[in-house]
């Protein structure tokens, strides 16, 4: 039995990892995510763990580099060029914003592509703005929800904060009919510091991360794994089939 939940509020994709997002309209799911979400990351080279990734948790000035498209192209190509925080704009794989953002960091980084994206837990984050505007009253401020770093935001049908914990096990679907794109919900989504830097500054707000400790387990939203590709859009309605009728994936 499906139950409707609510509706998609806004859509996020990040070109590169930690750097300025993109809201769109619309965006096509394919099985590896959001098109055009995360297929590129600076790699720290001296780096030799299992996550050699350079994230805004080490570097918060990534946040005020902005990936841009200077070509036309279809919906999902990848950025060419990247906007500094200094105004300056240079081509994606160029020597010259490796190197800028390496003094930045402090040691060297080179950039990298991924076919099939490079994500922390799963290809999908979805978060209600509830949860976020519960999140921002413990924490005595008003949040963006930006700082979430979500690819969906769901405006709730039935209000009230963290929701997404009755999803886990569950499927969500985006829009109507059996063609409609899908994710299995696998997990609640752990919190780092990230949610403390203002998207548009990087300032840290501590108070923001002990807000999601304190009141939730240190989680907020949830990640999805792909179980029916589709374009999701704005507006398009959200239903969820509960974890023990889920029915057939596709």
């Amino acid at each position: 039995m499906l139950i409707e939940i609510g509706h998609v509020e806004a859509i996020f994709r990040y070109p590169v990892k930690s750097m300025g997002g993109e809201r769109v309209e619309a965006a096509a799911m394919g099985w590896h995510g959001l098109d055009g979400d995360r297929r590129l990351a600076f790699r720290r080279i001296d780096d030799r763990s299992g996550f050699p990734w350079l994230t805004a948790s080490k570097l918060p000035d990534l946040l005020l580099f902005a990936p841009q498209r200077r070509e036309d192209g279809v919906e999902g190509d990848l950025p060419t060029h990247v906007r500094t925080p200094d105004g300056d704009t240079m081509p994606v794989f160029g020597p010259g914003l490796a190197a800028e953002v390496g003094r930045r960091y402090g040691a060297p980084v080179e950039m990298m592509q991924l076919k099939h994206g490079i994500f922390d837990e799963a290809s999908i984050s979805v978060i209600a703005s509830d949860t976020v505007c519960e999140i921002g009253r413990l924490a005595g401020r008003s949040l963006d929800v930006r700082r979430f770093r979500p690819n969906v935001v769901v405006r709730l049908l039935r209000p009230g904060p963290f929701q997404e914990d009755e999803w886990v096990g569950g499927v969500l679907s985006f829009g109507e009919g059996d063609d409609a794109p899908a994710i299995a919900v696998t997990m609640r989504d752990a919190r780092c510091s990230m949610v403390n830097l203002d998207p548009d500054s990087a300032s840290p707000a501590p108070e923001v991360l002990k807000a999601v400790v304190r009141a939730h387990q240190n989680t907020a939203g949830i990640y999805g794994a792909v179980t029916r590709i589709g374009r999701v859009a704005v507006g398009q309605t959200i239903f969820l089939r509960g974890a023990t009728e889920k029915g057939e994936r596709r």
